[in-house]
């Protein structure tokens, strides 16, 4: 009986020195620069990040509103609210409000863009990126 409890813790030991890791089942990982919902697209990105009570900010929604049914099933346009999303605002580095941050099909930043951005400006990087 001895024998058999040593066998028994011995090779319960060996298993877990030899095997240390277990499979885990868990979410893949999401790219933290974008919202959940858009982190895995394969469209081109533009991220604006701002906060309502700004002015350029209020001066850029119904322009960004615009190029979103304009640019549709092309290109992703998202606008950030800073206060709502801290996470999203540190990890792309925005240091100024608004900042329009332009992302390829594979999540490349291709341009970055500080303060109010017209309507055909924003035009200007879609071109240059591809998108017509």
């Amino acid at each position: 009986m001895k024998k058999c409890l040593i066998l028994v813790l011995t090779f319960i030991i060996f298993t877990i020195l030899v095997f240390p890791c277990q499979a885990t089942f868990s979410e893949p990982s999401v790219d933290p620069r974008f919202p959940k919902e858009i982190a895995q697209s394969a469209l081109p990105k533009l991220l604006d990040f701002g906060r309502g009570k700004c002015i350029p900010c209020k001066a850029m929604a119904p322009i960004l509103k615009e190029l979103s049914e304009e640019y549709k099933d092309r290109v992703i346009i998202k606008i950030i609210e800073i206060d709502q999303e801290p996470g999203l605002t540190r990890a792309n580095r925005i240091r100024l409000i608004p900042t329009q941050i332009f992302f390829d099909a594979k999540n490349q930043e291709l341009s970055r863009h500080e303060g109010f951005m017209s309507k055909e400006d924003i035009k200007k990087v879609f071109a240059k990126m591809g998108v017509q």
